[in-house]
């Protein structure tokens, strides 16, 4: 608005200063009798309120102020990330954790009021994302995840399950409970299998996705000295393979667990989501009261419009 009158007031001049450069001052009133200084300023004057109006108006002002209460239901989702070694395989690309996390980012952008939390996983376990509706918090926690996330290599499927259980779900609640495992499913004697069992017994629901060659498997590149390489063990390359069957194992020692083999193929995130989370039953996870407000900027904007058909209507010139 002080940008529109100092606008105004700058024509106002620039055009006085140009009649005044046309002919003298005696003559201006002779030579410019058909105009009407009065009612330019008042058309002005109807411009600038007007634009004030839609201004107001576009703040979408409003009262009649009213309680409303808005309940959100979901589901307590917990995703287990493998982030050990064996994860930069490029089996899938670009490579095996590159991959699991953009789709997770997808899915995150996909979530139907459920509550996410992360936990990347190697030798040991580490909560990333507590239990959240903050969506995008997560996908700020989940972009900073990499192979060193965590500080000791290996992979410990159970302690990760254990971790989830024990210091991510509420123990109170015993149903809606799910936990999405992502990994390639080499264990290093973390006794995954009962953890998972012990999991179904708090109500968790465990589904597994399996990434990786199950038949080949891939080698783990590393860079040594700005140099690609691939990782060595006494003397020989490290080929990375999907153990399937265990995974397996852990999916089916929940009820209502399923193993997803994704391996090396195509698969979606979302439509993975949709079918086996999404739709089992959810419980209220909070209910807030917001104020709502009956809108009212049609009456600023009503009247804007009807000051701008009075300023067109206003002619510049005076009645003869």
């Amino acid at each position: 608005m002080p940008v529109l009158v100092g606008l105004y007031t700058i024509s106002f001049y620039r055009k006085r200063f140009a009649l005044q450069k046309f002919a003298e001052r005696d003559l201006l009133p002779h030579l410019n009798r058909c105009m009407s200084l009065s009612r330019q300023i008042i058309k002005a004057v109807l411009l600038i309120i007007a634009a004030a109006l839609i201004v107001v108006a576009l703040t979408q002002p409003g009262w009649n102020k009213s309680p409303q209460e808005i309940k959100r239901k979901g589901r307590d989702l917990v995703v287990l990330l493998d982030v050990s070694q064996s994860m930069l395989a490029e089996d899938i690309r670009p490579n095996r954790l590159e991959r699991v996390k953009l789709d997770l980012a997808e899915l995150i952008e996909n979530l139907q009021g459920d509550r996410i939390g992360i936990i990347a996983f190697a030798g040991n376990s580490v909560v990333k994302c507590p239990l959240t509706q903050d969506y995008g918090f997560a996908k700020i926690a989940l972009r900073e995840i990499q192979t060193d996330s965590v500080s000791t290599g290996g992979t410990k499927i159970g302690d990760a399950i254990r971790e989830a259980v024990r210091n991510v779900f509420d123990d109170q609640e015993r149903d809606f409970k799910d936990i999405l495992l992502i990994t390639d499913g080499e264990d290093h004697h973390s006794y995954p299998v009962p953890a998972a069992q012990k999991a179904a017994e708090k109500g968790v629901r465990i589904y597994v996705i399996g990434i990786g060659d199950e038949n080949y498997g891939s080698r783990i590149p590393i860079t040594e000295d700005g140099k690609k390489t691939f990782m060595m063990y006494q003397g020989e390359e490290v080929w990375s393979k999907l153990d399937a069957r265990k995974l397996q194992d852990i999916a089916l020692a929940t009820p209502g667990g399923q193993y997803l083999n994704v391996a090396t193929g195509a698969y979606n995130m979302v439509d993975i989501y949709h079918s086996l989370i999404a739709r089992a039953d959810k419980k209220e996870l909070e209910a807030t009261t917001v104020w709502r407000y009956d809108e009212k900027f049609q009456i600023f904007l009503g009247l804007a419009l009807t000051l701008l058909c009075f300023e067109v209507l206003i002619s510049e010139r005076k009645r003869v």
